[in-house]
């Protein structure tokens, strides 16, 4: 199966939902033309990182944003995971949808490890693993300092996630997580990893581009730069099959040891 992670230019502040949508739909277009069958975008895809707003704005957007993407999702034929801020009740989460084709939104994901300001305005997920098929392959969620945690990545191996997709926001000076974590966590929990970041600077940040995708071996199959762009890369059951009977992490495990 074929993936796709785009390095989305960071909005303006002339940018909105619907501009962000149509920049999607060509993007969803453009990885289908070459063959993806998923496309993952950035963090907070849907109003840009960091947030900001009226609660009943974000509200709003939420709503409308979801079925734009499926109707994209459907148009194009490439499944789609996007960041978007959730709301529930008072509550605001980080969350991650996967939405395929025909079936609409197949899973939705609450981020549960919040990265220092994102305490105040956010609250955290419950749920550490979530996931969805799509062309055969297990895809579990997970968003951007997520995948920092071993834990994390562990808890979804174990589950049966094959492709983890990881929606991140990655600010420099922190390129050593795009660069270093990611492929090991891919190595050290056995399943291909798909990290997309925003490219260039948002209200006072600058993102890290450095998007890649990191097979079971620690290899990174394809990675950014700093600028926008599309990146496609090829996964395939039987290299995770081959890594697991060489790496025996997963086997070798004494969970029974942990508990102490």
């Amino acid at each position: 199966m074929k993936i796709a992670c785009w390095q989305a230019a960071s909005p303006t502040t002339d940018d909105c939902p619907d501009s962000m949508l149509a920049r999607l739909s060509d993007q969803a277009r453009r990885a289908g033309e070459q063959g993806a069958e998923l496309l993952v975008t950035p963090e907070l895809f849907a109003t840009g990182y960091p947030l900001s707003g009226r609660h009943e704005d974000i509200e709003e957007i939420g709503r409308s944003f979801a079925g734009r993407v499926e109707e994209i999702a459907a148009r194009t034929g490439v499944s789609i995971v996007y960041g978007w801020p959730e709301t529930s009740g008072a509550a605001l989460h980080n969350s991650a949808d996967l939405v395929t084709p025909t079936g609409g939104t197949q899973a939705s994901y609450r981020k549960t490890h919040l990265f220092r300001n994102e305490q105040a305005g956010f609250a955290p997920g419950e749920v550490p693993v979530v996931q969805a098929q799509v062309g055969g392959i297990t895809v579990g969620l997970a968003i951007c300092y997520d995948v920092e945690f071993p834990e994390v990545v562990r808890q979804h191996s174990l589950a049966g996630t094959e492709l983890l997709a990881v929606p991140t926001a990655l600010m420099r000076p922190w390129t050593f997580v795009a660069e270093t974590l990611v492929p090991a966590r891919a190595f050290e929990s056995q399943l291909f990893i798909a990290y997309a970041n925003w490219a260039g600077a948002h209200r006072g940040l600058r993102y890290a581009g450095l998007s890649r995708v990191a097979d079971p071996c620690g290899r990174v199959r394809t990675a950014g730069s700093d600028d926008e762009e599309l990146l496609v890369a090829e996964i395939r059951p039987a290299t995770l099959t081959r890594a697991r009977a060489t790496t025996r992490y997963l086997h070798d495990r004494r969970p029974e040891l942990y508990a102490r």
